[in-house]
């Protein structure tokens, strides 16, 4: 077996040195996937998540201001491109003085983007929820807060949690765009490489399988939380 696979790798022009970069950069990626990429988008997806509740409950209540001020986030976010908003919070408030450093930039930005399109999802969860559920906390003398905590945001928070998990998954893809503000995650760490290396097929694929992969055991995580839930669904 050593020598077969010893003549496969003398057969293939220059297979020893792509071996030996994919060996040598493997760590690094991996480096800025566990302490830029991922903890990027925990953060961003945790504020963004608490703005999205924020969001929602001001699209549903009945105050023309608040309802109005949500609007105007959700319009204005889902209508410009993320690359964009990065670009405005980094390079763009930076030229009027007010400097944020790459990885806080990429947070805002990120936080920003996911509040205003999560935003619609829980709304569209809570409407979900049939009239008579709240009907029926009122019937026993349940505040409005009350109902929506114990009543609405329970159940809306299972016929959420799939288009949730998918925007987190995806949220994880987006975050490669934090390298063009200069923060050292997973995909800047592969261009930094390419640009020593001169191997962009290489190196591009090699962070595309880590992304797989960490987009791969969020989908388990999904599945299992899907499942979990799925139990307290009666049939």
């Amino acid at each position: 077996m050593y020598q077969l696979s010893s003549i496969l790798f003398t057969a293939v022009p220059g297979m020893d040195r792509y071996i030996e970069i994919f060996q040598s950069s493997f760590f690094p990626l991996l480096k800025g996937a566990l302490t830029r990429t991922i903890p990027l988008t925990l953060i961003a997806f945790t504020i963004g998540l608490i703005l999205a509740v924020i969001t929602a409950l001001f699209r549903l209540s009945g105050s023309r201001i608040l309802a109005g001020i949500a609007r105007v986030y959700v319009s204005i976010i889902r209508g410009t491109p993320l690359l964009v908003q990065l670009y405005i919070i980094f390079f763009g408030l930076g030229s009027v003085g007010i400097e944020i450093d790459p990885f806080p930039a990429a947070i805002i930005g990120f936080s920003l983007n996911t509040g205003a399109y999560a935003s619609e999802i829980i709304r569209a969860a809570i409407l979900s929820i049939p009239k008579g559920q709240w009907e029926a906390a009122h019937s026993i003398s349940m505040s409005y807060g009350q109902a929506l905590r114990r009543i609405i945001l329970p159940q809306a928070t299972r016929v959420s949690i799939p288009p949730l998990s998918n925007s987190f998954i995806g949220l994880v893809k987006n975050t490669s765009l934090a390298s063009t503000i200069m923060v050292t995650e997973m995909f800047r760490k592969s261009q930094e490489i390419v640009a020593t290396t001169y191997e962009p097929l290489l190196l591009y694929t090699e962070a595309a399988l880590l992304y797989w992969v960490i987009c791969f055991v969020l989908s388990l995580g999904q599945d299992a939380i899907e499942k979990h839930l799925n139990r307290y669904v009666q049939t």
